[in-house]
């Protein structure tokens, strides 16, 4: 009897509500492979909500600080005036302060949240991210309405915005990765790191559609969006199997969601008896690995050094994009704000395609540092194309920015979420040590810190013309993918003494090892 209370009480604790109320209504529960579509499409409905929230930034910039040509092509007293303090010759600067900002306190609270990720309860901690998120970039559109325009408050805002966005990233690639194995991971995480390119596209469509009626509502809009992804969250995400009555360990018994899966079998085995209370762990009952044991992890200084650079290239993309295109002559004509926010979101469409593909790639070759480097190498000359020719009419601008975005985007979502999930899942971590949250946190922490970097230098160098920031960004994408030399040559080697195997690999250890094992 005391058993059965003990057990009740660890499932009300940690099992969401929400699931727990449909339990109530259906009268049974569901299987593993419908637990893991939810975990797909939650997991997936709130980082598309957090990187929605970041694009508003983009899109008002022009409106902000409107530069000469655009007071010229319109008559709208809003953009032709600007918003004090963003309004005067050292307005793209500040812009680039916002945003480094935001960004690097993301980069600084990285570390840390990865690292309580793997000891907290993820939902719990998701939730109070994403309401604080929205909570923070509603309060900086409002300072439309305040009539604020003292430079320190749009700062506050973004840093806070900042610290809360942290709580993001680490936590899905963590709840993904407890429920899914490491056959075909690539694929799966490359489909499901759709969601970045998702937010961003939603979230310039959102700022570009309610631009005419105040800057202000474009951040309003996507933080009040956030709070709803924040309590759907709350609500329905299970962090860990254990949380809903399932073994930890499932992989071993169904990696992925393949459709000769037998789930009922898997039912079967991987279930847990409500009998046996004292085997049942869940989020709260998780042990961490401390930051260097993690950094010493063969592979995960290398990838995190290269997405450094690749975040530093996709995320001047992402922040500066739709004010470039309203600053570039594209087939004779300027583009006004709203038109260059709905274009930017090409951009994304070919990451969508890129993140898929280098996923797809890697699976099938087994080698998630050869995909990453060649990526980031034929970004190069997609990125000197489209500033070259870009601007000669608006479908090269189409096609070279949509095939810019497959190269810029595909790397850098491979690195954040399959080789994450590889590393922190890796052979050489013993026992119930996972380092899942805490090997992500430290891989987008120290990518983020280049994220921060590449929009600010662009705001200081876009003052001199747009030609210094491209060369920036063809630097950063060859240093990315030297990074990655060494795991490249080890992936050849191995490759050169033994068959492509079936299953992914995990690019960071040595030749020599074995890379991933699809048992524990």
């Amino acid at each position: 009897m005391m058993s059965t209370q003990c057990y009740s009480n660890t499932m009300n604790r940690t099992t969401p509500p929400g699931i727990l109320l449909i339990r109530t209504l259906r009268g049974k529960d569901w299987n593993l492979q419908t637990y893991r579509y939810i975990v797909l499409l939650i997991t997936f409905i709130a980082y598309t909500c957090y990187h929605a929230t970041r694009k508003p930034s983009s899109i008002v910039k022009s409106v902000l600080c409107p530069y000469p040509n655009t007071k010229k092509l319109t008559s709208s007293k809003l953009i032709t005036h600007g918003w004090i303090p963003f309004d005067g010759p050292e307005g793209t600067s500040r812009l680039g302060e916002i945003d480094v900002a935001f960004l690097a306190c993301y980069a600084m609270g990285m570390y840390i949240a990865g690292h309580l990720g793997d000891t907290v309860d993820l939902r719990l901690f998701l939730t109070i991210g994403m309401l604080g998120s929205g909570a923070f970039v509603g309060l900086f559109g409002m300072g439309y309405f305040w009539n604020v325009h003292e430079f320190w408050f749009y700062l506050v805002m973004q840093m806070i915005a900042g610290m809360f966005q942290v709580t993001g990233w680490p936590y899905v690639v963590a709840v993904l990765g407890n429920w899914f194995g490491k056959r075909k991971r690539g694929l799966i995480m490359g489909i499901w790191n759709a969601h970045t390119s998702v937010g961003n596209i939603s979230g310039s469509l959102i700022a570009a559609s309610v631009l005419e009626y105040g800057w202000g509502w474009s951040f309003i809009v996507p933080g009040v969006l956030i709070v709803f992804g924040g309590i759907i969250v709350y609500l329905f995400l299970a962090a860990y199997p254990e949380d809903v009555g399932f073994d930890g360990n499932i992989d071993t018994a169904a990696s992925d969601l393949m459709p000769n899966t037998t789930v009922d079998d898997v039912d079967e085995e991987a279930h847990v008896s409500t009998k046996d209370v004292g085997s049942r762990k869940g989020s709260m009952n998780r042990k961490s690995i401390g930051l260097v044991e993690a950094c010493m992890i063969p592979g995960v200084m290398p990838f995190a050094l290269c997405l450094f650079f690749a975040k530093l290239v996709a995320y001047t993309f992402l922040y500066w994009l739709p004010f470039y295109l309203t600053q570039t002559e594209i087939g004779g004509e300027y583009l006004s704000v709203k038109a260059a926010g709905n274009l930017s979101t090409l951009f994304d469409v070919g990451g969508i395609v890129g993140g898929i593909l280098a996923g797809y790639i890697s699976d099938k070759l087994s080698a998630r540092a050869i995909t990453a480097a060649s990526f980031m190498y034929v970004a190069i000359p997609c990125m000197y194309l489209y500033r070259s020719y870009g601007s000669v009419s608006m479908n090269a601008n189409i096609a070279l920015m949509v095939v810019t975005g497959l190269f810029v985007n595909g790397p850098y979502a491979l690195i954040t979420t399959a080789v994450s999930a590889d590393l922190g899942t890796h052979h050489s971590l013993r026992g119930d040590s996972r380092a899942l949250a805490t090997v992500t946190a430290i891989i987008d922490g120290t990518g983020s810190i280049g994220a921060a970097l590449g929009p600010l230098l662009t705001g200081f160098i876009s003052t001199r013309g747009w030609d210094g920031v491209f060369i920036m960004l063809t630097l950063g994408a060859f240093i990315a993918g030297l990074l990655l030399s060494r795991l490249v040559i080890d992936e050849i080697a191995e490759k050169a003494v033994k068959p492509l195997s079936t299953g992914p690999q995990n690019s960071g250890a040595p030749a020599s090892q074995p890379l991933l094992h699809e048992e524990r």
